[in-house]
């Protein structure tokens, strides 16, 4: 009873008050073959240190993504960041007493969101950035809802270069709001013939830059046909610090732009908290989800930060929201901005060129292993390659030889019959012999 404080009698009240004839009504809708007909076979009790022990051996057996050579992408990307950033992120001048959507929040995070939102409208060559989306695929689905208020259309095409999952946050915002949605098959080469697909009726197109397979895409061609039918152009990214090399999206013509800031300033954090971003034009600012802090003078005239537009919550009428998304990823945020004030522009530019020309080199490398193929003419730190026989095995064997190869497609898109398929991604940590190691790794297992 200490952990299990309710009583017979309680649970019954409690069901009765809600209309459940028992426990088991409750989990109707679960399959039954999901369902546990027993206890699961762990012990029924033991001490505080031997559980910790238990578990220790148990997160022993996982393979840390800083112990061995490390190629793994695919959305989320390993980077230096450095100590500064987490010794800063807990200083106090950013520490508020008031949840993140409230506009009565410290002027200490106010300012830094002022400043994030300024650094993504600089980064994405467009006019305006909210102060942040809770990640890149949340994100994008946000900007079609935008897409969709803008042009008053309901039709999304999304490239089949855009990530999976990205998709399918996409297609299930979509479905709750009766959207019609056109998904493209993957396309390992960009040369999908997607202008084909944007008539009058298309709300919005979505495309990928670095794409899901790595692939460039120059987005003026697709921006052109979208503003000639009325349409808007969303272009997404998910490794931002492509931005540092490649041409802006909004200098493309995009008309929102989004994606994942997890690269700089945040960890992979076994696949979370990251922190969306999102930017647009100045005159879509009204339809914008999230928040938007503001700079402006105090009765004094000293500078001072405020809330100046936000979604919904207690202060405007919720029938009149743009977004049920009411607050931002703050401290991911924050990371974000330390670690890309301490790199400024010169630094993005000289990380992006250090990732880049250790894609080259890995890619040279790897075009010379027998029984693998790399796909892609152009990319940034992130490619395809084909390999001899089924992509998930060969990266299991890998990493039994304490290699992390890569991401297999078929983990991304199990029925595409690209279960040959791995896509790597090099940062600026992985060396010369992390190199060789993945070389050798894929020479020994094929």
């Amino acid at each position: 009873m200490r952990y299990l404080p309710l009583t017979p009698d309680d649970r019954a009240v409690m069901l009765m008050r809600i209309g459940a004839r028992n426990i088991d009504a409750l989990f109707a809708d679960v399959p039954a073959d999901r369902l546990l007909d027993a206890p699961p076979d762990l012990p029924r009790r033991k001490s505080e240190i031997e559980v910790e022990r238990a578990l220790s051996r148990m997160a022993a057996k996982n393979v840390a993504a800083g112990s061995v050579p490390f190629f793994v992408g695919a959305g989320a990307y390993k980077h230096h960041i450095p100590s500064t950033v987490d010794h800063l992120i807990q200083r106090s001048e950013f520490l508020t007493s008031y949840t993140p959507y409230q506009p009565e929040i410290s002027q200490g995070t106010l300012q830094m969101l002022f400043e994030f939102q300024t650094q993504v409208a600089a980064l994405t060559a467009m006019d305006v950035a909210n102060a942040s989306m809770y990640d890149g695929s949340t994100g994008c689905a946000e900007a079609v809802l935008m897409a969709h208020r803008v042009t008053r259309r309901k039709k999304t095409v999304l490239s089949g270069g855009l990530h999976p999952h990205y998709g399918e946050v996409v297609r299930t915002i979509s479905a709750m709001a009766a959207d019609d949605v056109t998904t493209l098959p993957p396309d390992i080469g960009a040369g999908e013939d997607i202008l084909a697909k944007i008539d009058d009726s298309v709300s919005c197109v979505v495309v990928q830059s670095p794409d899901v397979f790595g692939n460039l895409r120059d987005l003026r061609p697709i921006a052109e046909t979208c503003h000639v039918h009325g349409a808007l152009l969303i272009a997404v990214f998910n490794e931002v610090v492509s931005l540092g090399l490649v041409e802006a999206p909004g200098a493309m013509g995009a008309d929102i732009v989004v994606g994942e800031g997890q690269s700089i300033g945040n960890g992979l954090n076994f696949g979370g908290p990251y922190v969306g971003l999102f930017a647009t034009r100045q005159k879509y600012i009204r339809q914008m989800p999230g928040r938007l802090a503001g700079e402006t003078l105090d009765a004094e005239g000293r500078r001072g930060f405020v809330l100046t537009l936000s979604t919904r919550e207690q202060h405007i009428r919720r029938e009149k929201a743009t977004s049920n998304i009411c607050t931002n990823s703050g401290l991911c945020a924050l990371a974000f901005s330390i670690h890309m004030t301490m790199l400024g522009e010169k630094g993005l530019r000289q990380l992006a060129r250090v990732n880049h020309a250790n894609a080259v080199k890995l890619a040279d490398l790897l075009e010379r292993t027998p029984n693998v193929e790399v796909l892609n003419e152009s990319f940034f730190n992130e490619f395809t390659i084909r390999v001899k026989g089924d992509a998930a095995d060969v990266i299991e064997r890998m990493a039994a030889q304490g290699v992390l190869g890569g991401v297999p497609v078929s983990r991304l898109l199990p029925h595409a019959g690209l279960d040959d398929l791995i896509i790597v991604a090099s940062s600026e940590v992985n060396t010369d012999d992390d190199r060789a190691a993945l070389a050798a790794a894929l020479q020994g297992v094929l």
